[in-house]
């Protein structure tokens, strides 16, 4: 299969396009590196340094694709309720010019990666897919639109699509990892302490009517991610648009990722108990049944020691080649 992959150079997508490679695909790359990284393109993959809306024409046109694996977007929570106008820009504006692209190249098959910020404050825990969709920040309202953009191509236009919405990705598949320069993950702040780039990891609250009182999220290793999106991208039916979330199903508290940090490094990983963020839920945590019912999808990485191990394997490596933009 010929496929074209949009923000290929950052975590998940350098991820997913390293396993289409090994899996036998032709793939091309687009990425702006605004946040990716060219050295996250595998060798095998075709890359092209541009705005993946502004090239999506020219690319279908010329290509011959058989899909499309959509991942360029903005998407620091944060930052996307400070300058809502360029998520919307970036997030919104570029999938419409994709999805005009594909429409107008009869490029019928696409994979969407969207996020579980489109949910918002959860109203019942496992979040399944017929949940509410009530996002409370720009970044979830700009992925919400999409799926609705792409919902409404499919009824119209016969395009075969597949949203995917996952929480927190996490791990690392053997040269990718996580390595941002703006680090807002959990795991990756707690392994900075371990490198000596952070003095302590912070705790918001750990009076949360949880077992252990710190807050739980969902957490995905992301080589089982990245056969989720293979498996969506080989069974896209047109006219059909198909949501899946992915998660663990059980989720870890924050005091539990800590722990399995401080195992898996060998180093003590001071924490210091910080008041409660205003809007953090104190459970997040996905079901990932219907995926695995209607693709067969089968995560076998998604437990925490898995994900630690090869997230340490990773990080220790860069050594100070990691970025530390908290470090003090």
């Amino acid at each position: 299969m010929k496929v074209l992959v949009t923000g290929g150079a950052g975590y998940v997508g350098s991820t997913c396009t390293a396993v289409l490679v090994e899996a036998g695909h032709d793939v091309t790359v687009v990425d702006n590196l605004t946040t990716g990284s060219r050295e996250a393109v595998v060798d095998g993959a075709k890359f092209v340094e541009a705005d993946a809306g502004e090239a999506a024409d020219e690319l279908l046109a010329n290509g011959n694709f058989d899909g499309v694996i959509h991942f360029a977007a903005r998407s620091l929570v944060g930052e996307s309720e400070q300058v809502p106008d360029e998520y919307w820009r970036d997030n919104l504006g570029t999938s419409l010019q994709l999805l005009e692209a594909m429409r107008r190249h009869n490029c019928n098959n696409l994979v969407f990666s969207s996020t579980a910020a489109t949910y918002g404050e959860p109203t019942k825990v496992p979040i399944t897919e017929d949940a509410p969709t009530n996002p409370t920040n720009a970044y979830g309202a700009t992925k919400l639109a999409i799926d609705y953009a792409i919902a409404s191509y499919c009824r119209g236009y016969k395009l075969g699509a597949t949203s995917l919405r996952y929480f927190n990705v996490a791990g690392a598949y053997g040269t990718i990892g996580e390595n941002r320069r703006i680090e807002t993950h959990l795991i990756p702040l707690v392994l900075q302490v371990a490198l000596g780039h952070r003095d302590k990891i912070m705790i918001f609250g750990d009076d949360w009517p949880t077992p252990d009182g710190t807050c739980i999220r969902d957490y995905i290793h992301i080589r089982d991610l990245a056969d989720a999106h293979l498996l969506a991208l080989a069974s896209n039916t047109p006219g059909k648009h198909r949501i899946f979330n992915l998660g663990s199903g059980d989720g870890y508290s924050v005091n539990e990722v800590i722990a399995a940090c401080r195992k898996h490094t060998g180093h003590p990983i001071p924490a210091e108990v910080a008041p409660r963020r205003a809007g953090d839920p104190a459970v997040l945590v996905a079901s990932s049944e219907k995926i695995q019912e209607e693709l067969g999808w089968n995560p076998t990485r998604t437990d925490l020691d898995t994900i630690v191990q090869d997230a340490w394997a990773f990080t220790s490596q860069l050594g100070d080649r990691a970025y530390s933009a908290g470090k003090r």
